[in-house]
């Protein structure tokens, strides 16, 4: 009774770590809606804008790096099946191991397979992960589980969503983290200085990696991505940046005259109507033609298209003043030629959700346009 007792304590020492651990984890990333549904299959998708990228050049970069993901699998599975470079459009097939803990004496690992799929077209790609199965043990024992029936929000979370099913939770988990995983690489392949820098990474460099995420939503979840080329990033050697005095101290410009300007869909502005280089944007805030701030985007921007809409992107360099931009709802921007006083674009925008910058990198502006006036 005594050993047994003795026994007893020293799986109990062993395990209060993992309980320990447990109780801290914040697994608000893998509540409801953590594991997204199309007609009833789990699918994972997420949306990229990268301004001023053709068609063909999101399509080799995807193709690139979908290639080098799959063949770092190293088995006969994982492979590109399927490209149509015209519609834009580049399916793979996946398998791999997913580790859920590992040991000197143990090891729990599950065997996934999952489609790729990448839908290219002008400035934007969709990038989807479906059709997700998995293999568990070996042998006589395996356990066979298709997404749809093991991590989705109706078997993998308590009745009020508020907590993980325990034999569930780490499917779950892991998947997510997968996904996210996968997007990341993916805005890795998209924002890389050119298609020959881009890679993938080693198992090594992966591990250990996944006790540091510390997002309260996971990436794929997030909303689109919206990426700036790294050789396309232009610094205009403009003016020097204004501080939150000085902008709001410029003397506000009239308005343009409205007869000087000819009105046309959001849509149809031509996409080499604005030409970093060739002139400067200039943001404008207010309505009132004698009360309005004004500043000039220094990083640049560019036309593109978000979820569909017509927008522009904008870019503060990282010492410019930007609180009175944060708080603003709508705005304008203008688009002056090197040389001119008087704008050929005129668009005025709503603004949308965008990403903070990381440190020392510009701050980027999503606005939607509202109206558009060219001369």
């Amino acid at each position: 009774m005594k050993r047994m007792t003795q026994i007893l304590f020293v799986l109990f020492c062993l395990c209060l770590p993992a309980v320990l651990q447990a109780q801290k984890r914040d697994d608000s990333k893998y509540l409801a809606g953590a594991v997204p549904e199309e007609d009833g299959k789990v699918v994972f998708s997420k949306e990229f804008s990268i301004p001023g990228m053709s068609q063909d050049e999101i399509f080799e970069r995807m193709k690139k790096w979908m290639e080098l993901r799959l063949k770092k699998n190293q088995n006969e599975t994982s492979r590109v099946v399927y490209t149509n470079k015209e519609k834009g459009q580049i399916v793979g097939m996946g398998e791999e191991w997913i580790v859920f803990a590992s040991s000197a004496l143990s090891l729990d690992r599950t065997r996934i397979t999952y489609q790729l799929s990448a839908f290219c077209q002008p400035e934007q790609c969709e990038f989807r992960i479906e059709k997700i199965r998995y293999t568990y043990r070996e042998g006589r024992d395996q356990e066979k589980y298709v997404a749809e029936e093991w991590i989705t929000d109706k078997y993998a979370l308590n009745k009020s969503q508020t907590k993980l099913v325990l034999g569930l939770a780490k499917w779950r988990r892991k998947t997510v983290d997968f996904a996210d995983a996968l997007c990341t690489e993916v805005t890795e392949a998209l924002s890389a200085a050119s298609i020959d820098q881009i890679t993938v990474k080693s198992d090594n460099e992966d591990d250990g990696k996944d006790e540091e995420k510390t997002e309260s939503k996971a990436i794929v979840n997030a909303g689109p991505t919206v990426i700036e080329a790294k050789k396309q990033v232009v610094e205009v050697p403009a003016e020097a940046p204004a501080t939150a005095a000085e902008v709001q101290q410029q003397p506000a410009a009239p308005a343009p005259q409205q007869t000087a300007y000819k009105e046309v869909a959001p849509d149809q502005v031509p996409a080499d109507a604005i030409q970093i280089g060739a002139g400067k944007l200039v943001i404008v805030i207010g309505t009132d033609a004698f009360n309005q701030t004004m500043m000039t985007a220094n990083a640049g921007g560019s036309l593109g298209k978000m979820s569909g809409k017509a927008v522009i992107y904008t870019f503060l360099s990282p010492d410019q003043a930007h609180e009175l931009l944060d708080r603003a709802e709508t705005y304008t921007v203008r688009f002056y030629p090197n040389g001119q006083q008087e704008p050929t674009v005129v668009l005025e925008c709503k603004k949308l959700p965008s990403q903070e910058p990381l440190e020392g990198q510009p701050r980027m502006y999503i606005g939607e346009i509202v109206k558009a006036q060219m001369k």
